[in-house]
């Protein structure tokens, strides 16, 4: 009598564990931005005079981001851009590019994007929005994304990787200089590799 009421006990303390356990919210992993192995990039492309497209890129950043395919939608991204690394390809213009004309890098030498919240549109893709900090102003954007993939890699590591595109206003960030009406807008396009911590 006595032994069949500790295996009642036994298996009730298991059967609460075990429903403790399935309660518990599942963890989002932290990974880190891939740019030691040159696996991200931040591209950006504006109009030049409505006659072509100028296309760039920023070469040295950082970040981390959070992600549970169980649930995206409590994923969170921080991201830290060094102004100064402007690169389109041309000397001068980015010596241009970094005057108080567009990015004002010696004023303001760090840009960075911290998401609030996601909307997941699909399986693979949702909307990051986020808070933009780009020459001194703060604007919330959204953020395009879709998943690319995930896995285990070569060398015991484990990585997610995912593509995104914004489009901003000049003028909402206090670029002074006017490229006329064609080149209001500048596309950026966002090529993330995370490495699992």
């Amino acid at each position: 009598m006595l032994k069949q009421s500790l295996l009642k006990k036994s298996f009730l303390a298991l059967a609460v564990s075990s429903v403790g356990l399935m309660s518990l919210p599942t963890m989002a992993d932290t990974y880190v931005i891939d740019t030691k192995g040159a696996h991200a990039s931040i591209n950006f492309a504006i109009k030049h005079l409505g006659y072509s497209v100028l296309t760039g890129r920023f070469d040295k950043f950082e970040g981390e981001f959070t992600y549970d395919p169980a649930k995206p939608e409590a994923s969170t991204v921080n991201v830290t851009i060094d102004t100064a690394s402007v690169n389109s390809n041309h000397a001068e213009r980015d010596k241009h590019l970094r005057s108080d004309d567009f990015l004002n890098v010696e004023k303001f030498p760090k840009a960075t994007f911290v998401s609030k919240s996601i909307k997941v549109d699909d399986k693979d893709e949702f909307d990051i929005i986020g808070d933009l900090t780009l020459n001194g102003v703060t604007k919330s954007i959204t953020i395009e994304v879709e998943k690319v993939g995930e896995g285990k890699d070569p060398w015991g590591g484990y990585r997610a990787g995912f593509s995104g595109e914004t489009e901003i206003k000049l003028k909402d960030f206090n670029v002074k200089m006017d490229l006329g009406p064609a080149s209001e807008v500048v596309k950026l396009e966002l090529e993330i590799e995370g490495i699992k911590k």
